[in-house]
C-alpha cells in the first residue's frame, strides 16, 4: 500500500498529480513504508461547496428517522468488513484489544445514534425544544423553540490515536442532524480512516455529498468556512487555540484536547480492599491501552500518602505479570508501540521534563528501540509541583501524587486546569459526594468506582455515545457525544412566534386553536389516511355518587376525598367529595374509543396527565381527542400516534389534559 493515499471529494476518489514532498507514513512496529500522504493541488473550496449544495440537499430530503436507519446500515456494512480494518489497525501499533476500542467502538457509536435517533427524535425534520409558551389570553398567539439543521458543513480535524472511532463519533451526530461531513484524519493513521470511508462509499448507502475525506493537510480551509459551518477538532490544546482564532465569526468551533486527567484513590480504599485492587487494575489499563495514547488516559494518580508505596508495588507487579510490549501481530503481545518514532521522541521529551520537575521513575525506564516505550510510572513527593499538572507525556506514562485530605485531593484535581474525566475509587459515600461536588466543575465526566460496579464499569477512559465527552478549560471547553445533545450542536435553536395554525404547519404537531376536523372516527383511519388535527368529540356522561363509591371499593382507592364528605370539604382543593381522577380518565377512554378491530393496534401509555378541576357528584364530563402528532416507524408496519386529550365539564371548564399514545397500522 505504498502508493499515495487518495481523498474522496465531490463524489469521487482523487489523488494529487504531483507527489513531490509527500509525507511518508510507516508501520509503527516495523518502520516499513505504508503509504504517502499529500493534498497538493486539492480544491477544498470545491469540496465545501459540494457539501453545502449536494450534501445538504440529499440529507435535507430525509427525516431524522430515515437518517437513523442509514446509520444502522452503515454500522452493519462496516461490521461485515471489519477484519480488513483490524489488519490495517495493527500497522498503527494497535493490539487487537486496542483495535476493538477504535473500530468496534466507532461502529457502536453508529448503532447507538441510530437507536437514539429513532427513540428520541421525531420522524420529522424539525425538533421541538420545550413546551408551548402562550403569548395571548385567547390562545391565538403562541411561541415555541425549534431546532433546524445548520446549512453548512461539519469539518472534523482528528487526532492519530483513534482514526475510526474519532471520525465516527463526530460523523454520527452530524449525519443524524442532517449536516454533511468532511473528515480530515491525522496523517500517521490516515490510511485506516481512508479504509472505513472506502467501505461506506462502496456500500452505496451514503447520500450524495454527505461524507467526504481529505487525506492530508487542509491548506487555507479556514478561509473558506462561513456562518453555518462547524469545526470539530481533536488534538493538542495549543493547536486548538490557534485554529479557534482563525475561525470566522459564526463558525462553530468545538475542541476536545489533551487534558491531565486524574484518578483519586479514596482514603478508605486501603490495600486489600476491592476498591484498591480496582484502582490499580484501572490505572495499569489506562497506561497500556493504545500505549497510553488516549486523551482520557490517567496522567495523575492521586493516592493517600500512606498508600503510595503500596500502589507503586501493585502497579509494578501487575505490569510485570500482564504487560508484554512488542509488535501487536505477535502472539502474547499486550501493548504495541507508539504511533511513530516521532511520537516516541516527544513522549520521552515530556518524561524528561517531568523528571526535571521532581518526578522519579519508579516503574519502567526510557530505554527502548524504534517507537516502543515500556509503561512508565513516576513518583512525585511534592504533589504541588506545577509541571505534573501541566505537562502531558502522551503515551504509557502516569505520575503518583500523595495527598493527606479529601479537600487537598480535590484541589490537586483542579490544578489540571480542566479535564475530560476524573475517576474516584471509594466505597465511602461521603468521600464520593465530597469529591464529586468539589471537582465536577473541572471535569466533563466523573467515574465513581467501587466494589459494586467494578466488574460492570466501562472504565475511566471510555467515552460513551450517550454521555457527554468533553471538558472545560484545558480539555477544550466543548462537548462531543452526549446523546441527542451532540445532534443539537449541529442545529440552530430558534424562537418561533405565531398562530396555532402556523405553528402546527411548521412543526407537524397540532396546537390547540388550530383547525380540527371531525367526521369519520379517527380510530377507523390507517396511518396513511390519518392527518394531524383529525378529532373525535364525545358525548357527555354524568358522574354520580354511586359511580364514585363503586370505583373506590372496586379499586381499593378509598382516599377520604372520595369517601368522606366532611373531610373532603375541609380540604382547600375540593368542594366536597369528588370523583377519582383515574375514574375520569377511564371513562374518557370509554367515551372516545371506537371498539371494533381496525388500524389502532394498541394503547401503550399516556403522558403529561394533569387534573385541573375537581368533578363532584352530578357533574358531567366529555372529551375531545385530537390527532396531535403522527410518527411512522421506518422499519415497522405501524407507527405511533400521539393524541391530545382534553376532558371538560358541563361548564366547559378543563377537568384534565393528557396525551394518549397509540400504535396504528400503516395500512
Amino acid at each position: 500500500m505504498s502508493e499515495i493515499l487518495p481523498s474522496y471529494l465531490e463524489g469521487r476518489w482523487w489523488t494529487p498529480a504531483d507527489t513531490a514532498g509527500a509525507t511518508e507514513v510507516r508501520d509503527a512496529s516495523t518502520g516499513d513504508l505504508v503509504t504517502l500522504v499529500s493534498t497538493s493541488g486539492i480544491d477544498l473550496a470545491g469540496a465545501l461547496a459540494y457539501a453545502r449544495d449536494v450534501g445538504q440537499r440529499s440529507l435535507g430530503a430525509l427525516t431524522f428517522h430515515q437518517r437513523a436507519v442509514l446509520l444502522k446500515q452503515f454500522a452493519v456494512a462496516l461490521t461485515e468488513r471489519k477484519d480488513e480494518l483490524y489488519a490495517l489497525s495493527a500497522r498503527t501499533g494497535a493490539t487487537k484489544q486496542d483495535s476493538w476500542v477504535d473500530i468496534d467502538g466507532g461502529i457502536g457509536v453508529l448503532f447507538s445514534y441510530s437507536g437514539k435517533g429513532r427513540r428520541e427524535l421525531p420522524n420529522a425534520k424539525v425538533y421541538i425544544d420545550g413546551p408551548v409558551e402562550p403569548l395571548s389570553q385567547d390562545g391565538s398567539f403562541l411561541g415555541r423553540h425549534i431546532y433546524t439543521r445548520l446549512p453548512g458543513v461539519a469539518m472534523q480535524i482528528n487526532a492519530f490515536n483513534f482514526p475510526v472511532w474519532g471520525s465516527l463519533e463526530k460523523f454520527a451526530p452530524a449525519f443524524l442532524a442532517g449536516v454533511p461531513t468532511i473528515v480530515k484524519p491525522a496523517t500517521p493513521t490516515a490510511y485506516l480512516a481512508e479504509a472505513f470511508v472506502r467501505i461506506l462509499v462502496e456500500s452505496g448507502l451514503l447520500p450524495e455529498g454527505s461524507l467526504q475525506l481529505v487525506s492530508g493537510s487542509l491548506p487555507g480551509v479556514f478561509d473558506h468556512l462561513a456562518l453555518g459551518d462547524l469545526v470539530g477538532f481533536t488534538g493538542s490544546a495549543a493547536t486548538a487555540e490557534k485554529l479557534r482564532a482563525r475561525a470566522a465569526d459564526g463558525v462553530r468551533f468545538t475542541s476536545e484536547t489533551d487534558s491531565i486527567n486524574a484518578s483519586v484513590l479514596g482514603p478508605d480504599a486501603t490495600p486489600g480492599t476491592p476498591e484498591f485492587d480496582a484502582y490499580v487494575r484501572q490505572l495499569v489499563a489506562e497506561m497500556t491501552t493504545k500505549a497510553g495514547q488516549k486523551c482520557t488516559a490517567i496522567r495523575r494518580a492521586l493516592v493517600p500518602a500512606a498508600s503510595v508505596d503500596a500502589v507503586i508495588d501493585a502497579v509494578r507487579a501487575r505490569i510485570d505479570e500482564r504487560v508484554v510490549v512488542g509488535d501487536p501481530r505477535t502472539d502474547g503481545v499486550t501493548m504495541g508501540p507508539l504511533a511513530s518514532t516521532a511520537q516516541r521522541d516527544e513522549v520521552l521529551r515530556q518524561v524528561a521534563r517531568l523528571e526535571a520537575a521532581g518526578g522519579e521513575i519508579v516503574v519502567g525506564s526510557t530505554a527502548g528501540e524504534g517507537a516502543f516505550v515500556a509503561p512508565i510510572l513516576l513518583r512525585f513527593r511534592d504533589a504541588a509541583a506545577p509541571a505534573v499538572h501541566e505537562v502531558e507525556a502522551f503515551g504509557p506514562v502516569a505520575s503518583v501524587l500523595p495527598y493527606d485530605t479529601v479537600a487537598e485531593a480535590a484541589g490537586l484535581v483542579a490544578r489540571g486546569g480542566g479535564s475530560l474525566v476524573t475517576s474516584i475509587a471509594t466505597h465511602d459515600p461521603e468521600v464520593a459526594v465530597e469529591l464529586t461536588t468539589r471537582i465536577s466543575a473541572f471535569n466533563g465526566r466523573v467515574l465513581l468506582l467501587d466494589r459494586d460496579d467494578a466488574r460492570s464499569s466501562t472504565g475511566h477512559g471510555s467515552p460513551l455515545p450517550n454521555l457527554v465527552h468533553g471538558g472545560p478549560g484545558r480539555a477544550g471547553g466543548g462537548e462531543e457525544l452526549g446523546g441527542i445533545r451532540a445532534v443539537l450542536h449541529h442545529m440552530q435553536r430558534t424562537a418561533v412566534q405565531g398562530s396555532p395554525e402556523m405553528l402546527t404547519a411548521l412543526t407537524g404537531i397540532w396546537h390547540a386553536g388550530a383547525a380540527a376536523r371531525q367526521g369519520r372516527h379517527p380510530f377507523r383511519k390507517s396511518l396513511a389516511e390519518l392527518r394531524v388535527g383529525d378529532q373525535v368529540a364525545s358525548a357527555s356522561r354524568e358522574v354520580t355518587l354511586d359511580d364514585i363509591e363503586t370505583f373506590a371499593h372496586f379499586t381499593g382507592d378509598t382516599f377520604y376525598a372520595h369517601m368522606d364528605e366532611e373531610s373532603a370539604a375541609a380540604n382547600p382543593f375540593f368542594p366536597g367529595r369528588v370523583a377519582h381522577g383515574y375514574l375520569l380518565v377511564s371513562w374518557a377512554a370509554g367515551l372516545f374509543v371506537d371498539p371494533e378491530p381496525g388500524p389502532v393496534l394498541a394503547n401503550y401509555g399516556l403522558e403529561n396527565l394533569r387534573f385541573l378541576t375537581p368533578v363532584s357528584p352530578g357533574d358531567e364530563i366529555r372529551v375531545d381527542l385530537t390527532a396531535k402528532q403522527i410518527t411512522p416507524r421506518e422499519t415497522d408496519e405501524y407507527g405511533e400516534v400521539r393524541w391530545d386529550a382534553v376532558i371538560r365539564n358541563q361548564d366547559d371548564e378543563t377537568v384534565a389534559t393528557y396525551d394518549v399514545l397509540t400504535l396504528v397500522s400503516k395500512s
